[in-house]
């Protein structure tokens, strides 16, 4: 992964250092400014070398965890449903089905730290400072029970800490033992008489399947009006949510931490993974246009479904079992007093 991104950069960096002799020859572009490149050049290799400045702890991490990470990867990096694991499986990769997580698998710490500043969290990537991602990186090691929880991690201390399959890697040589093999002319025509399927994969859960549509020219089901759902919007009575307290709404809205990976709310709200939820209480099911509901919730928006405290409350304690075949990974919320404080803060955007 390293490697790969170590690549990554430094080939962006010299498309930018090659922007003057593009500039002379066609006319185009500009050098690139000093900022620019050191924005593309943020790789950080095993040995520390490009870490930033800055430093956290398990104690901060796990906050920050909870809100911008748990959504998919559980509060303690157990990982939900589909969604990767990233604690615990160690003493399992001599097994038949090794559980490979930052703790049991990655040889270099350096590859969770430049993946996660990258990439995370889900649908906002880059958006996390060093400081955040120090943290981030230590509430997971601290999972894997690789440090205790208030060991600072930072530049100085990054290499303290041991990975413990940091030696279970070999050097790659299939450029000197392998690729004489398979580098001859290709066939490309009659290679084999016959051709067929000798076996199929066993394992088909790296990543959460997504619904597809039955025909690219089908409309999406998102935007087609069911008539269930529009004949009972016409005669459904304005929703009464009862007046919730100041104190609640601010818990409400700490337990959304956990929804913010997928959803949205307040102005400019946007659908990413999951829709806005703005105007949620006392909605149809599936009545956000132009977002892409699963088939299941959708036949749920046939038969009538309505997001009111009741309904929301059976849905947020349990997902998958209220709409069998949801693509919610999320899988609920456990503590009734959570449950009514984020309807409370949902129902704070009703008019919006």
């Amino acid at each position: 992964m390293s490697k790969f991104l170590k690549s990554f950069s430094i080939g962006a960096v010299a498309a930018m250092l090659a922007m003057p002799a593009l500039a002379q020859t066609y006319g185009l572009g500009r050098a690139a400014l000093p900022e620019e490149i050191d924005a593309w050049n943020m790789d950080v290799h095993p040995d520390g070398t490009g870490l930033p400045e800055g430093q956290g702890d398990a104690i901060v991490g796990e906050e920050i965890f909870a809100a911008k990470c748990a959504a998919c990867h559980g509060d303690f990096a157990e990982g939900i449903d589909n969604w990767p694991k990233l604690a615990g499986g160690m003493g399992t990769l001599d097994r038949e089905d090794p559980l490979k997580t930052v703790g049991s698998y990655w040889p270099y710490l350096s590859t969770s730290f430049d993946y996660i500043r990258r990439s995370m969290p889900y649908g906002n990537a880059g958006t996390l400072t060093a400081d955040e991602t120090y943290a981030i990186v230590a509430y997971i090691l601290y999972s894997n029970d690789l440090i205790e929880d208030d060991f600072v991690l930072s530049k100085d201390t990054f290499l303290d800490v041991e990975m413990p399959n940091a030696d279970g890697f070999i050097v790659d040589n299939r450029m000197e033992t392998e690729v004489s093999i398979w580098s001859g002319e290709p066939c490309m025509t009659d290679c084999k008489d016959s051709v067929e399927v000798t076996m199929r994969a066993l394992v088909l859960d790296v990543t959460p399947q997504e619904e597809t549509t039955e025909a690219a020219a089908e409309e999406p089901a998102a935007t087609a009006e069911p008539a269930a759902v529009a004949a009972q919007e016409e005669s459904a009575p304005e929703p009464e949510v009862a007046a919730a307290d100041p104190a609640l709404i601010a818990d409400g809205e700490k337990v959304f931490r956990k929804c913010k990976a997928c959803h949205q709310v307040g102005d400019g709200a946007k659908n990413r993974s999951g829709p806005i939820l703005n105007g949620v209480i006392g909605a149809s099911a599936g009545h956000i246009d132009g977002f892409k509901y699963s088939k299941p919730l959708m036949s749920k928006a046939e038969e009538g479904l309505i997001w009111n405290e009741e309904t929301l409350a059976e849905f947020l304690a349990g997902p998958k079992a209220y709409i069998k075949g949801t693509k919610m990974g999320f899988a609920g919320l456990k503590k009734e007093d959570d449950i009514a404080a984020v309807i409370a803060y949902l129902a704070t955007f009703s008019d919006q």
